[in-house]
């Protein structure tokens, strides 16, 4: 009998390629995977510990998979992931209805958990059927954020060897992807503990090779010491995309000094002018915190002068979130009232619309190559090289051709621009 088996995943894409990965070690002949609500034999989550909103979204979905299990919509209930390796003391003992728990670097225990011995972790089984996927470069992280807990719950950054990573681009390959999505804590780090050098833009120029690959795109650059050989790339490769995210955080030195970003204004200024005179037309990406102890009211003016100055294509932002075990937890006093820090938040977010705007109708009346996303009655979700899929804004383009598909790469016009998303006619 093979037994039925669901995994829910929460957080980010790491935590999905993790999911891909457990889930291409699961022999066919021993187990179904249930993507709908059906009652299964094993319920698996895939949990997220970031930051508070992340953990009390995790900490629901295990409290509603223990009422399932108890309803007996599910036999084995376990649970792995960041939560639970950072809470690996309490969490047992406060939930007891959970048969096994794992960490986030548990991969292996899970699968012998389960009977399977684990193997090289090539496999994947896509959770979604798409152009593009995640490629997960590296694991953990050597930098020391005061704000972020990822190093004491992914660990050390370790690289993954690079021929796996071509052989999983391959098998991606063969599966239809056309696009691969490098993620990491850091991607601009790859290399240094196996290779003892930087060795990003060499795997780009091998991933590039695979064929079937038409884009690569790179996520979660570190600004610090940002390595010239992939701005070559990116200005060189034309399957590298010429878009680039890049979590700056922030620009005023008292606040990136307490962050322990190891960089000041200055150079982060300098930085997005080389980014911008090296790959023309280049698309950034970027995050930043604000409410972070210490940010008065004229650093966080300056964060606004900044973002004008700079112009991002994309810009997330989210307020400070005092985390349990960080550096910033310990040292510093989480003083500024949570309406102060939501009113900046509004206020950053607000002019980001105002220039996001601002850059697509730049847009209206140029044309570029797309991929198909989804397809929808009378409508195609598409993207450009400049636009991340689940992050950024769509391309919309009305009357698709009949036989087009999610994968499919076709020539666009843009036609109109709204603040996040596009719209666009297909080009005979």
């Amino acid at each position: 009998m093979r037994r039925r088996l669901r995994v829910i995943t929460l957080g980010c894409s790491k935590n999905t390629v993790d999911t891909e990965h457990l889930l291409g070690q699961l022999p066919a002949d021993a187990f179904t995977i249930v993507d709908g609500d059906e009652p299964v034999d094993c319920l698996l989550l895939n949990t997220c510990g970031f930051i508070g909103d992340a953990k009390e979204e995790s900490v629901n979905a295990i409290l509603e998979a223990v009422e399932a299990k108890k309803r007996g919509e599910a036999g084995e209930l376990i649970v792995f992931g960041c939560l639970s390796q950072r809470y690996a003391a309490e969490l047992p003992a406060e939930i007891p209805e959970v048969d096994a728990w794992f960490g986030a670097r548990d991969l292996a225990p899970v699968l012998r958990h389960l009977g399977v011995e684990p193997g090289p972790l090539v496999a994947r089984r896509l959770t979604e059927t798409k152009g593009y996927a995640y490629l997960k470069i590296s694991e953990g992280c050597d930098r020391r954020c005061s704000y972020c807990a990822i190093p004491f719950i992914r660990g050390a950054h370790r690289s993954v060897p690079m021929e796996q990573l071509v052989a999983e681009a391959e098998a991606l390959a063969a599966r239809g992807v056309k696009e691969l999505i490098l993620i990491a804590q850091d991607t601009t780090w790859y290399g240094l503990d196996l290779y003892h050098r930087r060795a990003l833009a060499e795997l780009l120029e091998r991933l590039s090779a695979v064929p079937g690959i038409a884009w690569l795109r790179i996520h979660y650059s570190y600004p610090a010491d940002f390595p010239e050989d992939v701005l070559q790339a990116m200005a060189q490769n034309p399957k590298v995309c010429r878009y680039l995210d890049i979590p700056l955080q922030h620009i005023s030195d008292p606040v990136l000094d307490r962050m322990h970003r190891h960089v000041d204004g200055a150079w982060t200024r300098a930085l997005i002018a080389r980014l911008r005179r090296e790959v023309p037309g280049v698309a950034l990406r970027t995050t930043m915190i604000v409410g972070h102890p210490g940010e008065t009211e004229e650093a966080f003016g300056e964060l606004l002068d900044f973002v004008r100055e700079a112009r991002f294509e994309r810009l997330g932002a989210f307020t400070y979130s005092e985390e349990e075990g960080t550096y910033g937890a310990e040292h510093f006093r989480d003083e500024i009232p949570e309406e102060v820090k939501q009113e900046r938040l509004g206020r950053l977010m607000e002019l980001q619309r105002e220039i996001s705007l601002s850059c697509n109708q730049a847009r209206v009346g140029t044309e570029c190559l797309v991929m198909v996303d989804d397809i929808l009655p009378g409508i195609a979700i598409c993207r450009s090289e400049f636009e991340s899929p689940e992050v950024d804004g769509e391309i919309l383009v009305r009357n698709p051709w009949p036989g087009l598909k999610a994968g499919d790469m076709v020539r666009v016009r843009i036609t109109a621009a709204e603040e996040y998303d596009l719209a666009g006619e297909l080009i005979d």
